[in-house]
């Protein structure tokens, strides 16, 4: 990029152009939702189908990190986050991420799959009032995905599927610290209508996020998302799944975040 072109960037622009630029031979696809949306079902069907077909394909997911994990548990527990910290640890969690394991897969010639990506910071940060600018400033080195996937569920379905499952979310999923009910259930419920109205909002700003229909069956969703996925895969590397280790570390792909990945 010559000096000319970089006069012509804003910060926001240029860091967001210079990552783009290393990373080449992989493709990374990203899926979003709200919790309950069925999100993760898919992503692990997609993972076992391009597994079994000799694709290297690495995982990663939202808040995983080990650097942050034990800031967050202290955290949560004593309930000492506000919207702005918890937000920054997050971006630790993903800088940390994208450092170690999805650039290093990306310039590998992976196919990167990763449950939830910067639109979850978008969408839950700015539903507890973040500003949209602070939070794009903040993610602003992240990698555009080839694909994106917006797993689309009427609010009273996702949470009729989390209370089906008899799960409970805690007291910052319930959105407990934003006051907006003493009632856990409802609480959650009056969150998670805040946080689709901000995938909206991010959606029409985005348009690599292509939505599907999470009311579909589940096997007619995974056919849609093999059928969008499948021209992507041109050039991504191959292995056999039985030699996965090897292929990793010929790759230089090595270390916690791929240790997982040989045994998945």
């Amino acid at each position: 990029m010559d000096a000319a072109r970089i006069r012509g960037y804003s910060r926001y622009e240029l860091r967001r152009t210079v990552v783009k630029t290393i990373c080449t031979r992989g493709k990374l696809v990203i899926v979003e939702g709200l919790d309950g949306s069925g999100k993760s079902t898919q992503l692990d069907l997609l993972h076992k189908w391009l597994s079994n077909k000799g694709y290297l394909v690495v995982s990663t997911e939202w808040n995983s990190s080990p650097i942050v994990k034990r800031t967050t548990k202290f955290g949560k527990k004593r309930r000492l986050l506000s919207p702005r910290t918890f937000s920054l640890i997050h971006a630790a969690d993903f800088a940390n991420r994208l450092h170690d394991q999805i650039l290093p897969a990306l310039n590998a010639g992976a196919l990167v799959i990763a449950d939830r990506w910067v639109y979850t910071a978008y969408a839950r940060d700015a539903a507890r009032g973040l500003d949209h600018p602070w939070l794009r400033d903040l993610y602003s080195f992240a990698v555009t995905p080839a694909i994106g996937l917006y797993f689309d569920v009427p609010l009273e379905e996702s949470l009729n599927r989390i209370v089906t499952r008899g799960e409970e979310p805690n007291w910052y999923e319930a959105g407990m610290d934003l006051g907006l009910s003493d009632n856990p259930i409802e609480s959650f419920r009056i969150f998670q209508g805040m946080i689709q109205k901000e995938y909206e909002r991010v959606i029409e700003r985005e348009p690599i996020l292509t939505r599907i229909d999470a009311t579909l069956p589940l096997i007619q969703q995974q056919m849609l998302i093999r059928e969008i996925v499948e021209p992507e895969l041109a050039g991504i590397l191959q292995t056999d799944k039985h030699d996965l280790q090897i292929t990793l570390l010929e790759s230089g792909l090595s270390g916690r975040y791929f240790s997982d990945q040989a045994v998945s």
